[in-house]
């Protein structure tokens, strides 16, 4: 077993270039090159071999939660090496592993999609306000235009971008499909002027947005503990950041017809989504440890079947490198507030769900940032039925006017070394 791992190692460094070191369980010590090793991976025993030898990229992922093998370095350029050598190329038995949970958890029933997103976000906004920004605490990805300094700013540029490109207008009937912790339905009303219904399935974030809504004194603005399949009336816009990715294989047909079932003829929507370009399978670490039933679909795949349910595509943008700078900022706040997210639960939030959630955030920053990827962040505008000239504009000169300049005294985000978009 351990022959194989050594091979894997000598091609991880033929194809990556990267310089780092291996130190098996006798002590001795391998290196790719005279280089300084900008990460070193030690094995404490032998069973990391053959999880290694019968799954890969997934058996050395779990070896390191399971303190089989350990990391000295930074996580970041080992993360970004594996995807340069395309290490997460499954095995035989992840891809059966795969398929199995993807079937064990698919989100057919409104039970089982419930229980899929309590899995993930019903980790308590406590746990996600320590690296989300304040207060909105927007868990997609933010908008970095020339000149934003702070997670915060990029957010609300995000916000204001899906704004722009819907046309928001006061006094508009506004659905959010997925709403999250509230962000939108808060900035939406304040900003706009428009009344916003928030779709979610999550209990603990349609508490939290309604204790914002409250607050705030918001009189237009209503979270609903519900299913996007339970939307029953036609709104003047529809928004969806970060929902498509959550429905599953079998539920992106019943998502997208939901969509323009809920937009009014003649209306606009507005879908923001993690997907491929191309068709491939979503990783096996991703669906076991972070997103069970997530499902990410070709940009391909959406697109027809928004046309099948009669919408027309107006524009679309894709903002891969933005999600590679919010990654960075998300992980080096959670790094930065480690401490106090064990602090609410030391039980829960252990050694273990640090090593997952920080290969989870670094790596798919270096999975963004990768000119070999496959995976992307895209934006797309919709109209149900199609637009005239008087209706929506020829240009995208109305999404660039009047930018407010970003406030001098906002502190830069630290950000990895070399790690550019």
């Amino acid at each position: 077993m351990r022959t194989a791992v050594e091979t894997l190692f000598r091609t991880l460094a033929r194809d990556s270039g990267a310089p780092f070191a291996v130190r098996y369980d006798d002590g001795t010590e391998w290196r790719s090159s005279d280089a300084k090793p900008e990460f070193t991976l030690i094995f404490r025993g032998a069973r990391a071999y053959r999880r290694i030898a019968l799954f890969g990229h997934v058996g050395l992922l779990e070896a390191y939660f399971d303190g089989e093998v350990d990391l000295e370095g930074s996580l970041a350029p080992a993360l970004g090496a594996g995807m340069a050598a395309r290490a997460e190329q499954p095995t035989l038995l992840v891809r059966l592993a795969n398929r199995w949970h993807e079937f064990l958890h698919s989100n057919a029933s409104w039970t089982r999609a419930k229980h899929n997103a309590e899995f993930h976000y019903a980790l308590g906004p406590e746990f996600y306000r320590y690296w989300l920004d304040d207060p909105l605490m927007l868990y997609t990805c933010a908008y970095w235009k020339q000149g934003t300094r702070t997670l915060e700013e990029a957010q609300r540029n995000k916000l204001e971008h899906v704004g722009r490109k819907v046309l928001l207008k006061p006094g508009e009937d506004v659905v959010d499909v997925g709403s999250g912790f509230g962000g939108f339905l808060l900035y939406a009303e304040e900003r706009f002027g428009v009344k916003v219904t928030g779709y979610n399935t999550t209990r603990s974030q349609v508490e939290h947005a309604r204790a914002q809504i409250e607050r705030r004194r918001l009189r237009n603005t209503v979270a609903l503990e519900a299913d996007f399949r339970s939307m029953d009336r036609q709104y003047d816009k529809v928004v969806s950041i970060g929902c498509l990715e959550h429905a599953g294989r079998d539920g992106l047909v019943d998502l997208i017809r939901a969509h323009a079932r809920a937009l009014k003829p003649g209306g606009l929507g507005l879908i923001h989504f993690i997907g491929h370009v191309g068709r491939f399978e979503t990783d096996y670490f991703i669906r076991k440890y972070i997103f069970p039933g997530g499902w990410i679909p070709s940009l391909a795949d959406v697109i027809v079947e928004m046309e099948n349910a009669g919408l027309e595509v107006l524009d679309i943008e894709n903002l891969r490198r933005h999600y590679a700078l919010t990654l960075d900022v998300w992980a080096e706040r959670f790094d930065r507030n480690w401490e106090k997210i064990h602090a609410l639960d030391p039980r829960r939030f252990d050694e273990r769900f640090r090593r997952i959630w920080r290969v989870y955030l670094y790596g798919c920053a270096e999975m963004f940032r990768s000119r070999a990827g496959h995976t992307h962040l895209f934006q797309i505008v919709f109209s149900k039925g199609n637009v005239s000239m008087a209706t929506h504009p020829m240009t995208r000169e109305h999404l660039y006017e009047l930018d407010e300049q970003p406030s001098h005294s906002a502190l830069a985000e630290k950000r990895s070394p070399g790690r550019a978009a």
